[in-house]
């Protein structure tokens, strides 16, 4: 048998055959295009108001419709991150929000106070570090398939995982800060209690709309 049969040949590697990294331009749109409605979403406060009874509803006092009405401020921005998790995939989702934090930990005032990296100790800021987890759990209940089951469990997921972390970080803080049950309770009372009915009911509209728009994006950039 030839020698020449029994030793591979040995192939050089070009270095200009390499695989090089590339990033479409249509990706680094979409992702500062999310920065952008992160942004904007924070500083939108939506009027919602719906009909309640009243606590002294049968104490003889002198009640007005004004009495029945229940007005709640709503800032959107966490259905916002959901829907730009439906609509760019996990990957890019993630790194939207990565650079919208570091961003505002820059000291870019793109945070509800402002920003810097002091904001880690505020109590809100829970909420903000765990879009992160959020997005993936929510592109993962996903799969792709965007059936109405998923998205349910797509947004209720993502609202739970936001408001459990936002919660747990913020009792940290407050421990540390000694503040008293009081004040927990109360936050918590104004920064989940019903917010976290609307957060999932907007997200679950949002990643309906996202759906869409994911299914158009995928066939532009295929």
């Amino acid at each position: 048998m030839n020698e020449e049969v029994l030793i591979p040949k040995m192939t050089r590697i070009d270095k200009t055959r390499k695989k090089k990294i590339k990033i479409p331009v249509i990706n680094l749109v979409l992702i500062f295009f999310a920065i952008l409605l992160y942004i904007c979403s924070t500083f939108i406060n939506l009027n919602i108001k719906h009909y309640v009874l009243p606590a002294n509803l049968f104490s003889g006092a002198k009640l007005t419709a004004e009495s029945f009405i229940y007005s709640f401020f709503f800032i959107p921005q966490v259905p916002v991150v959901l829907f730009a998790a439906s609509v760019l995939g996990k990957r890019m989702a993630v790194i939207s929000v990565i650079l919208y934090l570091l961003a505002g930990l820059a000291g870019m005032p793109l945070f509800a106070l402002g920003g810097g990296i002091k904001y880690i100790a505020q109590f809100g800021f829970g909420y903000l570090a765990a879009y992160i987890p959020a997005v993936i759990i929510t592109c993962r209940l996903l799969k792709e398939r965007y059936s109405f089951s998923d998205m349910v469990k797509a947004a209720i997921a993502g609202v739970l995982v936001i408001h459990v972390i936002g919660i747990l970080y913020m009792a940290v803080v407050a421990l540390f800060r000694h503040a008293g049950f009081m004040f927990v309770g109360g936050w918590i009372a104004a920064q989940s209690g019903l917010k976290i009915i609307y957060d999932i009911l907007f997200s679950f509209v949002l990643i309906v709309a996202g759906k869409y728009i994911h299914s158009g994006l995928s066939y532009i950039i295929k």
